[in-house]
């Protein structure tokens, strides 16, 4: 048996921060941000014999992840135990204390390695090192979350919590958007296309259809539409373009229809849009003054805007969300990266002098949050981190992170014979996009870096 503790402090009494801990969204958000992990149940409770149930994959296979509270006593101490997963045993409290203002979090976990004897021979020939590095990483990640968390909540503590409601709340954005609001206590809820389930937060609709009854949006202070098909995932054939176009600019009319009906109108309505609005611009700075750009993305990116026009006439504060490229290890661009970059295959992309505007996902959800929650914030804003970067430097960037080298360059003619348009637009294409009205309202960037920021998305930190 292994034993491990961890201590975290953060800057807030210990009502506040085990009442974090008891929100359903705490589980998503202290998951390390390099784990793909999908939820399957949960339950808003940490009291004894709760369960919070996770599938991750192991290799080409997916296991469950079943976690089971084991004491309760608030606001001091809680408990759970691994019901099955990785480990043949692991059982993990957590001790909370408050001094001056400020709050303690022990956490403490027993643990056996998996497959017993010989998992306890392999780990110590390693020096007991193999798990326990992993395991350290998780309770950095998972320290720097919690800090984050609090500290941005705080700031909006004295405004009224909000009912929500999000599409696209399953997507790489959503999931996390979706577990941070709940976990400051907001009422949020989800606008899906399946079948609702049972007890859960969740409403109807199906906008390839024209389906949604308006009324069901009575009551919630927010809106927030995230939703709308891959840009990336998939070669451009015309059929393609329509869907990504379609997608889009349909559900948001719909939406925006809707909320417009309304006698009881929401606050806000919070829309996804993309830096793709700017097109090619090489090495111009280009903020939210600047100039829409021309070609496919930039047309969608209008015409998806515009689709909003009936919610923001019938007078709802409505906020364009022009993101770009969001570091997560789990999807995206960075995603698609990492494989090559581990072999050492990684390099330059296209002579690697186009500009490259990312966000680290903390700092797009903490914007999200930052404009649902100020009442001033009105418009489109980028959702870029301060400083771009040229793809060159990006991908020396990754390659120091992963200690990989990255000299293994990708020629533009090979990305276009590869991926199309679609490769073309959205790696070749130059965009040096600036955040310019967040900062004005004095949105604070955790990560200005980009190298600060691939480091705690992938948890490898110096």
């Amino acid at each position: 048996m292994y034993h491990y503790r961890h201590e975290t402090i953060v800057d807030a009494d210990i009502d506040t921060t085990f009442q974090w801990f008891e929100h359903e969204g705490s589980f998503r958000r202290l998951m390390p941000p390099w784990e793909v992990a999908e939820e399957v149940s949960a339950d808003d409770s940490l009291e004894v014999g709760s369960r919070r149930i996770f599938r991750f994959p192991m290799g080409p296979l997916k296991m469950k992840w079943i976690a089971e509270h084991t004491a309760y006593d608030p606001p001091h101490h809680f408990a759970d135990k691994m019901v099955k997963g990785p480990f043949w045993s692991w059982n993990h409290e957590h001790y909370l204390s408050e001094k001056d203002g400020k709050t303690t979090v022990v956490d403490e976990v027993s643990y056996q390695v998996p497959f017993g004897p010989l998992g306890n021979f392999v780990d110590r020939i390693l020096g007991g090192m193999l798990v326990r590095k992993r395991i350290s990483r998780m309770f950095k990640a998972r320290e720097l979350r919690l800090i984050r968390d609090l500290e941005q909540h705080s700031k909006f503590s004295n405004s009224p919590r909000k009912k929500i409601l999000v599409a696209g709340s399953s997507g790489m954005i959503g999931t996390q958007l979706v577990a941070f609001l709940d976990t400051g206590g907001h009422d949020v809820w989800r606008l899906v296309r399946r079948e609702t389930r049972k007890g859960a937060n969740e409403l109807f609709w199906n906008p390839d259809k024209g389906e949604l009854d308006a009324k069901i949006l009575e009551g919630f202070d927010a809106i927030i539409h995230l939703g709308g098909v891959g840009i990336g995932d998939k070669r451009w054939s015309k059929k393609r373009k329509s869907a990504i176009r379609d997608s889009r600019v349909n559900s948001t009319a719909l939406l925006s229809n809707a909320i417009s009906s309304l006698e009881i109108k929401p606050e806000v309505f919070v829309l996804a849009s993309a830096i793709g609005w700017y097109g090619n611009r090489g090495d111009s700075e280009l903020t939210e003054n600047s100039d829409q750009g021309t070609g496919f993305l930039p047309d969608v990116c209008s015409e998806w805007e515009g689709a909003a026009s009936k919610a923001e006439e019938s007078g709802v504060r409505t906020v364009i969300l022009r993101t770009g490229i969001v570091l997560t290890a789990v999807g995206g661009a960075l995603g698609k990266m990492l494989l090559p970059f581990k072999m050492g295959a990684g390099g330059p992309m296209g002579g690697g002098r186009q500009w490259m505007s990312w966000i680290s996902m903390d700092d797009e959800i903490y914007a999200i949050h930052h404009l649902i929650m100020n009442q001033d914030s009105v418009g489109a804003y980028n959702l870029t981190s301060p400083a771009p970067v040229t793809q060159r430097t990006f991908a020396k960037s990754l390659g120091r992170v992963l200690r990989r080298p990255a000299f293994a360059p990708a020629p533009g003619f090979a990305v276009k014979l590869l991926f199309g348009e679609m490769g073309e637009r959205l790696v070749l294409d130059s965009q040096r996009v600036l955040p310019e009205r967040l900062q004005s309202e004095g949105f604070e960037f955790l990560h200005v870096d980009v190298e600060q920021g691939l480091r705690d998305s992938l948890g490898l930190w110096k």
